[in-house]
């Protein structure tokens, strides 16, 4: 997971941490955790016996606070997935109560693995409370009787892997992924920004062996890796950024999907397979997969609790699947599924049955053309909770389109405009200087009778008109700025508006003729 990294306020003398009681939790469907009193994040699956648990970390940012607020790290239990019945145990531990070397805070996505002991082990990323280097994340490893804990620090001299040991380097060392392989022998890898690490461990689950291996040959590989083992064959799953239009990952930056690959040997050579689930809700991604009791998991996070967010994650779990047809087998695609939710109201908005393009497609990947009709509106979007135009050279006028399969009536229109700079700029991206609607019949026509095209970003413009029938819908818009240098446009969200509500209705796969 991406960090931002800040210094905290209080530091803690380090000890065991504190054994936790669970909480029943009813769960018909995914997200496990829904009400949004807890958000759940970076799973990590473990069979223990009959019991399948879950490593999570804690998403604490308050509502349009874009960082990754996390100081615990928290369980969930369950003996059996599809009976919807899970057990919670909340701040099993915290990286201050563990490691006397840690930071309060940032406690990003670990993973639990029982040793060969009997104990249980907790790779852990943290911050080095003290460290000359300029990342200060690092792996540290704790150890417990329970899974539910008190944890206490297997490693008491430090941090196994940070920018300075095993061997100096320059990535950021979080998301570590551990594998105990059948002959017994530890590996370990870790890694983010494209950057990914692996190294065998000892037998005591903490001391390194050889040097770190680095790995490139595994497609768009961003983060989260997941190292795991099936019919000799090894399988490494991560978190995936090769955007674009036509990338069968995503087609925005920010975004990630679920891709793999697999080696002959634990340490690679490792070789790109695919893609297992596509982009969720969240812009990050972060996969954990296990086999229990014969079937296959899939773990991964959502925006999709109560009031979530890309900052307010939570756990869900599906089934993965094999093809066994081919060697090695390929995992098929995932297929995500949601807790029961009641029919949608009725609505006048009737832009989910249209399909938006632009002037500028392809669209440039930081951005995503799909945020104007997915019905979210957020307090602080990120590019691609929004469509925009920004470009080093930016033209004077560009358009937004819906199209239907069938013509619509409408009369009137909403539209939210975002931007990082006022009215008026000649850079970045600021509200228009003006903007219109066009609808076609036969030619495209400004629409007749419309209100009052108001440009204030971060609210609902409203736009009224005698009713039109079309097929497609255009919001056209003059840049701001001067001479030839011009801002870019972006919009998160646009609705057209219907003269009666109807139950609303998404819009159908494959391309739409174009009007004109």
């Amino acid at each position: 997971m991406r960090s931002a990294i800040t210094t905290a306020a209080a530091l803690l003398l380090a000890g065991p941490s504190i054994a936790q009681t669970g909480a029943p939790v009813a769960a018909p469907g995914n997200p496990i955790l829904s009400d949004g009193r807890y958000y759940s994040t970076d799973p990590a699956p473990i069979v223990d016996g009959d019991t399948l648990w879950i490593l999570a970390g804690r998403d604490e940012a308050r509502a349009g606070v874009n960082d990754f607020i996390m100081n615990e790290w928290q369980l969930l239990s369950t003996n059996d997935p599809a009976s919807g019945r899970w057990t919670h145990y909340p701040a099993i531990a915290t990286p201050e109560a563990v490691f006397a070397w840690a930071e309060p805070g940032r406690a990003y996505a670990g993973q639990i693995v029982k040793g060969p002991d009997g104990r249980f082990y907790l790779y852990a990323p943290v911050l080095q409370r003290k460290s000359p280097a300029e990342d200060r994340f690092a792996i540290g490893v704790a150890v417990a009787d329970r899974i539910t804990g008190p944890w206490r620090d297997a490693h008491p001299a430090g941090p196994i892997v940070s920018q300075t040991t095993p061997v100096a380097n320059d990535i950021q060392n979080i998301d570590p992924t551990v594998l105990i392989d059948d002959d017994g022998r530890v590996y370990l890898y870790w890694g983010t920004f494209g950057q990914l690490r692996g190294i065998e461990l000892a037998p005591d689950m903490v001391t390194t062996r050889g040097a770190p291996v680095a790995v490139r040959s595994l497609t768009g590989f961003f983060e989260a890796p997941w190292l795991m083992k099936r019919r000799g064959t090894y399988y490494m799953l991560y978190a995936g950024n090769n955007a674009g239009p036509d990338s069968a990952c995503t087609p925005a930056v920010y975004h990630a999907c679920i891709a793999y690959g697999t080696a002959a040997s634990p340490l690679g050579p490792w070789t790109y397979r695919g893609t297992v689930l596509k982009p969720v809700s969240s812009t990050t991604s972060h996969p954990g997969a296990v086999e229990f009791k014969g079937q296959w998991y899939l773990a991964y996070h959502t925006a999709d609790a109560a009031g979530g967010g890309h900052f307010r994650r939570s756990v869900a779990v599906d089934r993965m699947e094999w093809d066994d047809s081919v060697s090695p087998a390929a995992i098929r695609p995932v297929v995500t599924t949601r807790r029961p939710a009641p029919s949608p109201a009725p609505t006048r908005n009737v832009a989910a049955a249209a399909q938006a393009h632009a002037s500028n497609e392809p669209v440039p990947v930081q951005y995503w053309i799909k945020a104007l009709n997915d019905g979210i509106v957020r307090d602080a979007p990120l590019p691609p909770d929004l469509w925009g135009s920004w470009s080093p050279s930016n033209p004077p006028q560009q358009w937004i389109e819906y199209r239907w399969p069938q013509p619509v009536t409408l009369d009137g229109s909403r539209i939210r405009f975002w931007a990082d700079h006022p009215a008026g700029a000649d850079e970045g991206v600021a509200p228009p200087a003006a903007w219109h609607l066009e609808y076609w019949d036969g030619a495209w026509k400004r629409v007749p009778g419309a209100g009052a095209y108001a440009t204030a970003p971060d609210v609902w413009q409203a736009v009224r008109f005698p009713a039109i029938t079309t097929r497609c819908l255009r919001a056209v818009f003059d840049a701001s700025g001067r001479g030839t240098r011009r801002a870019g446009v972006a919009v998160s969200e646009w609705e057209a508006l219907a003269p009666q509500t109807a139950p609303p209705v998404v819009a159908p796969e494959g391309p739409l003729p174009a009007c004109g």
